[in-house]
This record gives C-alpha cells, structure tokens and sequence, in this order.
C-alpha cells in the first residue's frame, strides 16, 4: 500500500535507500545486546533506518543536491558501513550464533509466529494511519504547495507516511531482505500504476500484488527444493510487473501497438478517402464513375482500405470503377475542412 505512494512522489530510489540504511542497526543492535532478538535487530534497523532517511531529507534541504544524488549518497555510506560491522561480527567468538547474513537476502523460513503476528499488527496499524490521514496524504502527494494553503502541517504529513514507509520496509527485510526489498516496495505499485489512474484502486491493487507475490513466491519456494523463499517472491512480483506493462488496456505495451496499427489505418483511410473527394470534386456530380486505375497514383492506397472504404458506405464500386457516396462526400468534406484549420 505504502509503496504506491513512493512510486508517485518519484522516491522510487528511497526504499533502497531506506533497506540498506537500516543493515548498520541490525548490525549495531547485535553489538549492543549479543543476542538474535529479531524485535531487537529490528528495532535497530527501524532507527537506522529512520537517520538515514532524515539525512537524506537534510542532504536535500540544506544543499543544492538533487533526491537521486542523496539516495545514492545515503545508500552506499550506510551499506558500507553496514558491511563493515557485519565483517567485525563474523570475526567475534559469538558469530555463528548471530545469523545476520539473513538479513542481507532474507530468509522467510526463519519467521516465527510471533514474526508474522507483528508483521499483522504493523499492517493493521499502518492501514488505520492510511485511512485517518487519507485525504491529507492524497492532497500532499498531487499538490503540497495547495495542501500548505488549506492549513495543514506539511511536514508533519511528510514525516508520517515517510515513516511509515520506513517501517514497513524494515518489517520486511528477515522476508526478502536489504538487497531485495525495495524491489517488493515498488514492483507491486509499479504494475498497479499501469491498470488505474485512480489513487485508490492503485494502492487496493498494489496491497493485492504484494499479497499474491508473497503467498506464490512461498509456495513455489517451498514446492522445490534449494530456492531461497525471497528470491522467488520477488520474481514473482516482477512477473506482476511484466504482465502489466504488457496487458495492461490504458498503458500495456500491447495495446498501445494495437491503437497505433489502428490510428496508422484510420490515418490511411482518411488520406485516401481525401484524395477521392478531391478527385470527386472536378465534377459537378459527386457520383460520378472513376476507375479505380486512377487510385494507383496515390501512394497511400491499398485494395484493404478500398475494401474498408466500401464497408464503411463511404464509396461503392461498380466493375472497376468507383464513386462517392452521399455520406463519403459529407465525411470527406468534413476531414478536408479540419485539415485546411489546423
């Protein structure tokens, strides 16, 4: 739900940004209790993962850098140093007890029932925030300059989903983990963004995407043997994606091939049919009989758009001659106007 919002302000690169951040509080966390606590390592991850978003806002705000430049700027940073800590730890007598490396590509076998009863409880808290704070997040994201002059607390609003966006990410990443994450973010808004221009059909679409990649990518995980759970989901999504883009009736890669084909003939019909009202034209009677050897000279004519031409009523054919309809010429007429305005 959350990633549909981040697909629309353009902070696509925040949820990587975000996923990676947060591995030096998974890290720092095990450093400072010496236990595997996941409400522990992810509490770490939580306030790692919120200093690295509020750097990137600061990155933005104080200097004359762009989003993109500060994303990549915190991803990095923070991810090196999380590798960093990660490499100490392994160094530690107490490394193989940590299992930190799940963190990095996720591990869905590991999750507990208390993992998912939490994973149910934050879902649960950030639908309630969505629907309270619905209007205030809708009018932000299309318009903030409006959203300030109605007298709502921006920043405030901005903090809010941020952070929530920040939660839901670092609840996540024991599933895909911080390489794969932002994937999961996106790739459900992604495809949603392609089948509705509606805000609230996306986010409904994208909370069902997300929803069928986890459940597909478990089952085909655990159908086979040696596939990391994760992984598999994530295809799973990109697959969501890949359908959208192609099938999808308003955006779909497909049927905007088929509009196109479709707009080349109407296009084609149209230049002939113009040309026949212009040959019409040097007779007083608009029926008048031509042949049809007459058409060879335009470029654009074909036997198929002849054919369409008889189909539509606009032309009738007698041997091999052919005349105007009463409706051709009014159509033609009307296609001859609106070239000679524009």
């Amino acid at each position: 739900m959350l990633g549909s919002f981040a697909v629309l302000r353009k902070q696509s690169l925040l949820g990587d940004a975000i996923s990676h951040a947060a591995l030096p509080g998974i890290a720092i966390a095990f450093l400072l209790t010496g236990a595997k606590n996941s409400n522990i390592l992810l509490l770490g991850a939580l306030i790692s993962g919120l200093i690295g978003t509020f750097w990137i806002r600061g990155i933005i705000k104080k200097t004359h850098l762009k989003s993109d430049t500060a994303l990549g700027l915190i991803l990095s940073l923070f991810f090196g140093f999380g590798m960093l800590l990660l490499t100490f730890i392994q160094k530690q007598p107490n490394a193989n007890q940590a299992g930190l490396d799940k963190y990095l590509f996720g591990q869905a076998a590991t999750l507990l029932i208390s993992d998912v009863w939490l994973m149910a409880i934050v879902t649960s808290a950030c639908l309630i925030v969505l629907l309270l704070f619905w209007k205030e997040f809708k009018i932000l994201l299309f318009d903030a300059d409006y959203t300030k002059t109605l007298g709502f607390n921006t920043k405030f609003i901005d903090i809010l989903i941020t952070s929530f966006i920040v939660l839901a990410i670092v609840l996540g990443l024991q599933t895909v983990g911080v390489v794969l994450m932002s994937a999961m973010l996106l790739a459900p808004a992604a495809a949603a963004r392609q089948w509705t221009n509606s805000l609230g059909v996306m986010v409904a679409l994208a909370a069902t995407f997300g929803a069928c990649s986890g459940v597909m990518g478990t089952a085909i995980s655990a159908s086979q043997n040696n596939l990391s759970t994760g992984p598999v989901i994530v295809i799973v999504a990109g697959i969501f994606v890949l359908i959208s883009f192609i099938f999808s009736p308003s955006r779909g890669l497909l049927f905007k091939q088929i509009r196109f084909i479709k707009n080349r003939r109407d296009l084609e019909l149209h230049k002939t049919l113009a040309f026949m009202y212009n040959i019409a034209e040097t007779h007083e009677d608009i029926s008048h009989p031509h042949t049809i050897k007459i058409l060879n000279n335009f470029q654009g004519y074909t036997k198929n758009t002849l054919k369409k031409l008889v189909d539509k009523q606009y032309v009738t054919l007698t041997g091999n001659t052919w005349s105007l309809t009463e409706l051709g010429y009014q159509k033609a007429a009307n296609l001859y106007n609106q070239q000679n305005k524009e």
